[in-house]
């Protein structure tokens, strides 16, 4: 089971940063277009005209994607903040309990912002809702991402939950006592 948890984490963050390359390259692709179109315009030839039409709206999607379907992996790696000095100057059993609380409280929060995320895909899926820009795509595919990257941390909060309840260390503990020892260096 842990081998698929930690394959299904890798997947999330391979998507995440499938949409930031696609980012990348859409801009990437809008600023070659405008140095043709200049370029042209200093030798006196007309310019085509290059736009990728609803850049912004693209770019928004899939940022939005990529956040949320980074959110999982990227607690399992320790890269989001928390407060550490409250945790270390507690005792053992101490740190056991809140760990267990803020886990378990998150993935409760984590669940219901999940649900209603993927009610509101659903809802715009069934309504056809589509974006403002120029080019019109339903809105119901970020939302669906963003629905997926909040399932995928609600089961990531729920692993770290079951971890701490079995005695084991959460899995950004490493990565945290590899930042707290470096600075006492």
């Amino acid at each position: 089971m842990r081998a698929g948890l930690d394959k299904l984490y890798a997947a999330a963050l391979w998507l995440s940063a499938a949409c930031l390359v696609a980012i990348a390259l859409l801009i990437g692709a809008q600023l070659f277009g405008r140095l043709i179109d200049e370029s042209l315009k200093l030798i006196g030839i007309e310019p085509f005209g290059i736009v990728i039409l609803s850049l912004a709206e693209f770019s928004g999607s899939l940022l939005a994607a990529a956040s949320f379907l980074a959110l999982a992996g990227t607690l399992k790696a320790g890269a989001h903040i928390r407060i550490t000095m409250l945790l270390q100057a507690l005792p053992p059993r101490g740190r056991y309990a809140l760990e267990l609380w803020a886990f378990g409280a998150s993935a409760l929060l984590s669940a219901y912002i999940a649900w209603q995320l993927t009610h509101f895909a659903f809802v715009s899926f069934q309504f056809d809702e589509v974006s403002p820009g120029v080019v019109r795509f339903p809105l119901a595919v970020p939302q669906a991402a963003m629905a997926l990257g909040a399932i995928i941390l609600t089961i990531a909060l729920i692993d770290e939950f079951v971890l701490v309840l079995r005695g084991r260390e959460p899995s950004f503990r490493k990565s945290e006592d590899a930042i707290t020892l470096g600075k006492a260096e």
